[in-house]
């Protein structure tokens, strides 16, 4: 599926930042962007353990196409681990958040709207990354406090970073295997 790219926002910016500062705290040998988008997280990634290190996915073509501009770093088309093999010591998802709003135009859907509630995709990745993870690896998932917490809340995150937004609180979470 072809789509606009999902261009970086308040979002992206606050998780590149928190993930710079991660990143040089904790070693990392390979690092799973999931839902790339524009790119953002798995540029920074790539400066700081490798380019040869890090694979982004997509489910939007034309984000991965996109990444031709990363020189070196590796995109797949995949929805969340659909077509990945392999495991990774950081997984990382800035996942599509937002309820479902039916005013909203269904090519920005795909990189908002995280289901009826907004949690369906977060959950869904959940259940799945675990299996694509190192022994020691670790997960970081992006949400907003519009997002409800409830079910993801029975995977044991860790709130390592919030900001606060006008009318909502971005929400870093960290999960450990």
């Amino acid at each position: 599926m072809k789509y606009s790219i999902y261009e970086p926002l308040e979002d992206s910016y606050f998780f590149k930042d928190f993930l710079i500062k991660y990143l040089s705290k904790i070693l990392i040998k390979s690092h799973l962007d999931v839902g790339t988008g524009s790119g953002i997280l798995a540029k920074v990634s790539s400066k700081i353990i490798g380019k040869e290190s890090v694979l982004a996915t997509d489910i939007n073509e034309s984000a991965i196409e996109n990444l031709k501009d990363i020189k070196g770093v590796k995109g797949i088309v995949s929805n969340l681990f659909e077509n990945v093999n392999g495991k990774f010591d950081l997984i990382t998802f800035n996942a599509p958040y937002l309820p479902l709003d039916k005013r909203e135009p269904k090519d920005s859907k795909i990189a908002t709207t995280g289901g009826i509630k907004g949690d369906e995709i977060s959950l869904k990745f959940l259940k799945e990354a675990k299996k694509h993870l190192t022994k020691s690896g670790r997960i970081l998932l992006l949400i907003s406090s519009l997002t409800p917490f409830n079910k993801i809340e029975k995977y044991s995150p860790v709130i390592v970073a919030r900001k606060k937004l006008f009318n909502e609180v971005l929400l870093i979470l960290e999960f450990m295997e």
